[in-house]
């Protein structure tokens, strides 16, 4: 409109709480995401291992049932330590699928279309620009992870009684702290991908060759070099070295779950350098991202 009208004013409403304010392009993100048919059902189906552990644990106490299916208790998985480890491995599996699919738009599309300076001209920062996209993945990996854990918890503590409770306690700390060690380090790692490859399948793939690329070349560096030192390059293997230790279980090669077994032969990788080296992969993601979301840019 012409200036000299002077029928312009600023926006005088009410304004988004600052604490809050990385919720809304986490908000957009999540709509489009819904949008995703494909999306949705592979989310859907990451419910089925829940249930089946639920159907397990519930069979195990109740005799009828197990009668009528002449089923042998006594033959059945211990519901401990090793059962929710498992559990914990192949949602985490499943979870990195799934973001797979979702995390590699997140952040790529807002750049390759220029829409980054409209975020950041709004009272959003890049802290709570990348909060907001880090939002939409913590949310999903939870839902499939710790959220489903901490209920199956609770589900064979009402079964079993306080006496277990007792003795497996540490379960429940080790299913929380164990998937957002997870969710941080894979959030991190998929926004900095996507903000550095902005074609999706592209970004996509190179999410595929930092998990199995790394491990590749940390089983040749310890064949070729007599070491175990490689493994800091296998992100599985450290994802799975923090977690035998959360759940009390001692380090071994083979010990874990699924997709994020300890590989180290030769000797245990400290747990001083796996922390570290999980550590490093974060700082390393945070500046990549610092290096990209930039409000302008100068382009030759």
């Amino acid at each position: 409109m012409a200036i000299h009208k002077k029928t312009y004013a600023c926006y005088a409403g009410p304004l988004t709480p600052e604490w809050s304010r990385f919720l809304v392009p986490a908000r957009y993100a999540f709509e489009e995401l819904r949008a995703r048919r494909f999306f949705s059902l592979f989310l859907l189906g990451t419910l089925l291992c829940p249930i089946l552990c639920a159907l397990v644990i519930y069979l195990r106490y109740n005799v009828a049932a197990l009668k009528a299916l002449q089923l042998d208790a006594g033959r059945w998985v211990p519901i401990d330590e090793g059962f929710f480890l498992f559990f914990l491995g192949f949602q985490s599996m499943l979870s990195f699928f799934v973001v797979a699919i979702a995390g590699p738009g997140l952040v790529a599309a807002d750049l390759a279309h220029g829409a980054l300076p409209l975020y950041l001209t709004r009272p959003l920062t890049r802290r709570g620009y990348v909060l907001g996209k880090m939002a939409v993945l913590a949310v999903l990996i939870s839902l499939i992870t710790w959220v489903p854990g901490l209920l199956l918890f609770a589900l064979q503590w009402s079964l079993e009684g306080a006496a277990w409770a007792a003795r497996y306690g540490r379960i429940a700390f080790a299913l929380l702290a164990g998937s957002w060690v997870w969710i941080v380090v894979l959030s991190l790692i998929v926004l900095a991908i996507s903000a550095w490859v902005r074609w999706k399948p592209l970004a996509g793939a190179v999410l595929f060759l930092v998990f199995f690329l790394g491990g590749a070349l940390g089983n040749a560096s310890n064949e070729l070099l007599r070491t175990h030192w490689g493994q800091l390059l296998n992100l599985s293997h450290l994802i799975g070295t923090v977690w035998v230790r959360l759940f009390g279980r001692p380090a071994e090669p083979g010990a874990g779950a699924v997709f994020f077994r300890v590989q180290a032969r030769g000797g245990q990788t400290p747990e001083w350098a796996v922390w570290g080296m999980l550590i490093a992969v974060c700082l390393l993601s945070l500046a990549l991202l610092n290096r990209k979301l930039r409000a302008v840019e100068a382009v030759r």
